[in-house]
Parts: C-alpha cells; structure tokens; sequence
C-alpha cells in the first residue's frame, strides 16, 4: 500500500495592519515537490515534478515518502508580495494519522502571513489511482489507465444560512474569536460559529435568529444602510480612526485578533467599536445601536402584532360573514348542521406503517412528517445498543463506521450505521441525518433500495439499523473482474432504473450513486444504499442548487452552479453504466480541477467493441442539456438496451440474477474489503466536554421502530 496526502489551501491572511499588504488582493499559490538527493555537498533537495498551482479550494494528490518536502509560495499579482513555507510530507502525514486521518491547520509563512491548509491521508494499491482522479505523481495517471481500484468520497458544498443577505456558514475559528451580535466569545471545538462568506462577520449559531443588519459591500450607500434610514430611521455611520491598542484586542465585526505591534485597527470615536482596516468598508451604519436588544425588541412587537391579528380573525370566526341580502344573518360553514358540535375527521393512515419514537409536548404540535410516519404508539418496543452484538467492522469513515451486528433476543444479523453526533454538528448536516432516515423508512414501499428496521440514538452517537447485504457492492466485484459482461450490467442497470425512478416519484433526488452505493443481497439482486446526499420535496417543476456528490459521478449542471432536478442521477447513471460496461471512468483529470474540466467540455471514448445499443444509450445519458438527457426526455425503459428486459418481472424480483455471491452462512462478510473486516469493531469515543455543549433537542425527531423489526425481535 502506497500513501499519499490529499492537499488543498483555503485562505491566505496577511496582519491588516501593515499598510503595505493592504492592497493584497489576489494572492494565488505555488507548490514546488521536493525530493532529497545526496551529493558530494551532502544533501540537498531538487525539484523534479513540474510547479503546481492549484486554486482556492481545490485539491491536489502527493505521494509520502521520506525525504520529501512541499515548498509553498504565495505570490500575488499586483503587488511585490513573496510569502513561503516548507513542509516535510511524512511529518504531516503522522500529524494526519494521529487526527484520524485529516487535519486543519495554519501554515506559518515566511516573512509574513498564514495560510489554511488541509490534509486527509490516504492508503492506495500501488497500481491504483487516487480518489477523485489520478495522482500526479502516479506513472498510470499520466498514460491514462483510470483502472476502478479506489473507492471514492462524495463532497458536499458546506450549508449555507441565508439571513439578511448574509451567507452563513458553519466555520472553524483557528483563533479566538467574538460574536459579532453579542460580543461574547465563541467558544467550543470544531466548528463553532457561523461566518458570512461574503462580509466574514462571525457570529454564534444561536445568535443567527438576532441579526439585524444586512450584509454590506459599502457601508455608506449600501441597501442595508438605506433600509434601516427608512424603516428603523437608523443612519449612524461610525467615525472610524486609526488606532495604537497597547493589549490584544478583537475586531468586532469578523471576531479575530487585531494583529500588528502598532496602528493595528480602527476604534470608531463615538461607540469604540474595533475593527480591522480590511473590515471597515463592511461595518453596518449602526453606530451605538446594540443589535442583539433591538432584535428581541423586534421579535416582541411582531409577536404583538401576531396575537392581535389572531384575535381579530377569532372575532371575525366568531361573527362570521354576513350574506348579501340577509343583513345580521349569521351563515354556518357548508356542509355542516347548526346547533351539532364539530368533529374533526380521522387522520389517513399512512400505507407505510412506520411508527416514530418519542413523546411530543402536549402544547406544542409535533414537527411535520413529509409521507413516511405516523404516530407512535405506547407499546411499541424500543431498542439500544445494548440489544446488539457488534461482530464486524464493515466500513469506517468521517463520519461514523458501519458494522455487522447480531440482534441478541433473535439471532438475526443487521447492518448498524453509528454516527458522531459531534461530526454531525460540526460540519452542520443535522437535517441531512433526519432526511437520511425517512428516505429509509420510505424504502420499505420498495424492493430494489436498503430498507430500515428502526433508529435510536445515545448522548454521543445515532444509530442505524438496517437489513444486512452480505454480497457486497459493486465496487468491490468489479475490482475482481475489471469490468462486467453486457448481461449482468443491463441486468444491474435495469433494477438501479426501477430504483432510481421510485425515488423520483416521491419527489426524492438522490445524488450520490455510485458504484459503491450499489449493494447485491444474498440472492444477487441491487439495493441502492446511503441516502444521506438526498433532496426532497422536489415535485413538479422545483429545481435546487446544492454543489454535492462523488467527483467522477457529478453532472455537469451541478459543476456550472445551475438549478437542477432529477436529471443530475440520470447522469450519474450514465457514469455507472459506462464503468460496469467498460471498466473504467468516462472522465479523467489529474485532480479535481481538471476532472470537472473533462466533465464539462470531453467527450468519452467508446471502444469498437461496444455493442450499437449500448453505445446509444450512453451517448443519450451524457447530453450536457438537462432537459434533453434521456430519462428525462423519453422513456428510459423503452431503449433498446433494454429490448431484452421484461420490466414487469423484474419490478417483482422474478428474474433470475446473473450472479449470486459465495456464502457461507447469514453473517459471511467475505464480500467486503479486508481492511475493514480486520479491524476490532467498537464505537470511536467522542470528547467529552464537546459532547456535554451538544443540544439534543436538535436529534428529537430521530428514533423510530418499524413493525417488522418488532416481529422479528419477537421471534
């Protein structure tokens, strides 16, 4: 196994109180690979990779091996700006591993500046390619033998918090930092605030329901300016002078230290609010104005406002409309007897039958379930992680691990997905947990996706527990045959379509198919896994915008930043289809970059060996123009790849699949990756004081049973 580093740069700062860096504007990198070479001098490092220069977060690949360095440059282009680093690779590959493979960190530069760099380690067959393309330093790369060795992770653009034009975002503050509402500290780990990507002012998460001001580019002509003249009466711009502070202080818009010896900020001379030069053009003109009063003094008029609007419609209720031509007749509602109580008619049942864990408040109405649930009932059985026997570890990564356990009181075995809490908050992906779980709660209704038994949670972690598919991914046999012949892929494909078009009915984008995602059951039918990518609610004509998915499988409206529907799976689609028939991936690139380059501008190479039909459905699969793309434009099913598919049976399970995995009994695990299997199977343990700051009101709506799993623990 070869290791190697993924890299990539986020953000360049500079002490904003040196005036001449100010005009620092667009500062890019260099990355020069070192390697060390011995010589009658002794030794010495040459360079013998070309330069790289990777953009704003991106990422590119380097192998590790001893006496290997990084040498970083940032330059800028307009002005004599010549900042560097040197990093020994094995060095930060142990620093990686002791994080659990990925580390954040700020890279001190030489002579001035910081740079925030990431790093995720890896492990990678020596004949294999790295993730999300080829490694620059790999010899296959460069020939262009994209081979599928490597399993790849899907990426999600961090979720963004729109409020007053602010774009919030859940940020990691590598200092100590203040709110910029309540000017108390934000505190905590990971990431612990929320900061606007487009002005940078740094707020707690509690404290996004509290701002007030707009996000500004200028603070003296700017929108917020004038809308706050004109509603509030509020034009008070600060009057802001250069100043010498003689103790650390922080800026109060962004929340960081103030850097420099002298004339590190401006302090406005009538509220002494502080800030940097680089924040003062984006300071609101809100000049002794605390934001966080006037925002609950806001919420208390508009919550008056509401309970007068109420009452007025309750005397309005209560009078009721007059008829035209009847003066000071009162007319009862249609359809009902006056005199005779109203009663309210039954709730429908929901066909699915998934009854939801936990007590509501009798005051407050339970949240909205989209589909899949109904209330639960008082006797419905409720399990732990204590009714379980881990014996497997199946699959790890950032996010939790997946293990093979055994249901105590029954026998049967299970696949348990254990997810951090602490990961969860972190990277703000809590309603993407609870969208996770109806979708699979919503699988039930069918035979070709993962269907879940029930979920439960602890103070530190949430617990999925589904049906167990011991014949592995497709990832995992294709790895062992290179590619799969024309009947098995048209088999798989068919059953993936009849899944994928389920989802669709629903108004459920999925997003992240993939080969790993595929899963076979004993009897070798596909069960489509992992649904933590999906979009609901997207009926009709609704279109959404979220950059997310695995790099090889993303479609290419999604790379140009336009609104997408469910074309963006059909596309994926395509992708999967081409590396089951083919063997390999249809778009290359050395890194991201020039990965998304391919997708957007290349045309795939079709052997000659490829048959007409199989050809003419890829070719339909990757049109650039959405609405032209087949599935979405005509029937799928109809193809002629399909002529030979009898959509009917298949739809019922009746058609005998191709393959069937060698099993051994109900808990063989011989279709997964040894690395893995290997591995002792226990829960990661979470920090503690991290874990205690978590609200847990936020995983609420989390639990529930499904009655099949109580038949089968009453067994």
């Amino acid at each position: 196994m070869s290791p190697f580093l993924r890299i990539g740069f986020s953000n360049f700062e500079i002490d904003p109180g040196l005036a001449y860096y100010e005009e620092v504007l667009n500062p890019y990198c260099a990355v020069y690979m070192k390697e060390a070479v011995d010589t009658e001098k002794g030794q010495v490092y040459k360079q013998k990779k070309p330069t790289m220069y990777p953009p704003w977060s991106s990422t590119f690949d380097a192998h590790v091996h001893r006496g290997r360095i990084m040498h970083v440059m940032v330059k800028d282009r307009t002005v004599e700006l010549r900042s560097e680093a040197t990093v020994a690779l094995d060095s930060l590959a142990s620093r990686c591993k002791k994080e659990n493979g990925k580390l954040e960190i700020w890279l001190e530069m030489k002579p001035q500046g910081r740079l925030l760099m990431e790093a995720r380690y890896y492990l990678e067959k020596s004949d294999a390619v790295g993730q999300a393309g080829a490694d620059p330093d790999s010899e296959r790369g460069r020939d262009g033998l994209f081979t599928l060795h490597q399993r790849r992770g899907a990426i999600k653009q961090a979720k963004i918090h729109l409020v007053k034009c602010h774009e919030f975002s859940a940020t990691f503050f590598p200092q100590p930092t203040f709110c910029s509402v309540c000017k108390e500290f934000v505190w905590g780990l990971n990431k612990q605030g929320y900061q606007c990507r487009q002005c940078n002012a740094a707020i707690h998460k509690k404290c996004i329901d509290k701002v007030i001001a707009k996000c500004t580019g200028s603070a003296v002509n700017s929108k917020e300016t004038m809308i706050h003249k004109e509603r509030f009466k509020i034009d008070m711009p600060h009057r802001f002078k250069v100043y010498n502070y003689k103790s650390p202080t922080f800026c109060q818009h962004c929340g960081t230290l103030l850097w420099g010896l002298a004339k590190q900020g401006l302090k406005c001379e009538e509220c002494s609010m502080n800030v940097h030069h680089k924040c003062q053009k984006k300071v609101a003109n809100l000049c002794g104005v605390n934001q966080k009063l006037m925002a609950e003094a806001l919420a208390v008029i508009e919550s008056q406002q509401q309970a007068r609007s109420t009452k007025d419609g309750d005397i309005m209720g209560r009078e009721g409309p007059v008829g035209i031509g009847q003066p000071g007749v009162v007319r009862a509602p249609s359809g009902l007897v006056p005199g005779l109580p109203v009663t309210p008619a039954p709730a429908s049942k929901d066909p699915t039958g998934v009854l939801w864990e936990g007590p509501t408040e009798v005051s407050r109405p339970a949240p909205e379930e989209p589909l899949y649930a109904v209330p639960k009932k008082d006797h419905q059985q409720k399990f732990s992680i204590d009714d379980f026997i881990l014996h497997k570890m199946l699959g790890k990564g950032s996010f939790g691990k997946v293990f093979l356990a055994e249901l105590k009181r029954s026998g049967k075995f299970f696949a348990v997905k254990a997810l951090k809490k602490d990961v969860v908050l972190m990277d703000d992906d809590v309603e993407c947990t609870l969208v996770e779980r109806r979708v699979l709660s919503l699988a039930w209704e069918n035979p070709f996706l993962t269907h879940l038994y029930c979920t439960f949670q602890t103070k530190e972690n949430l617990f999925f527990v589904m049906e167990y598919l011991n014949g592995g991914d497709l990832m995992f046999h294709i790895q062992t045959c290179h590619k799969f012949d024309l009947h098995r892929a048209t088999f798989y494909a068919a059953e993936i379509v009849c899944g994928l078009q389920f989802l669709h009915s629903k108004g459920i984008i999925y997003r992240d198919l993939k080969l790993d995602n595929v899963l076979l059951d004993s009897d070798g039918h596909i069960k489509i896994a992992d649904f933590g990518m999906c979009k609901e609610n997207m009926q009709d004509d609704l279109r959404t915008s979220t950059f997310c998915g695995t790099p090889d499988y993303i479609a290419p409206e999604i790379l140009l930043g336009q609104k997408y529907n469910s074309s963006v799976d059909w596309w994926s689609f395509g992708v999967l289809l081409y590396e089951m028939l083919i063997g390999q991936s249809p778009f290359h690139g050395r890194d991201e970059e020039e990965l998304f380059q391919s997708i957007r501008t290349d045309s795939p190479i079709y052997p000659s060996w490829l048959t007409k039909t199989a050809k003419d459905i890829l070719v339909k699969l990757f049109v650039r123009e959405p609405e032209e793309r087949l599935g979405v434009k005509g029937s799928i099913r109809q193809h002629g790849f399909f002529s030979s598919t009898d959509w009917s049976a298949l739809e019922q399970r009746q058609v005998a699949p191709p393959f069937r995995p060698t099993l051994t009994s109900p808990s063989d695990c011989s279709n997964f990756d040894k690395e893995f299997i290997n591995e002792k199977p226990k829960l990661s343990c979470a920090d503690r004081t991290l874990i205690n700051s978590v609200d847990q009101t936020m995983f609420r709506n989390f639990s529930f049973v499904n009655p099949g799993m109580a038949r089968i623990a009453a067994r």
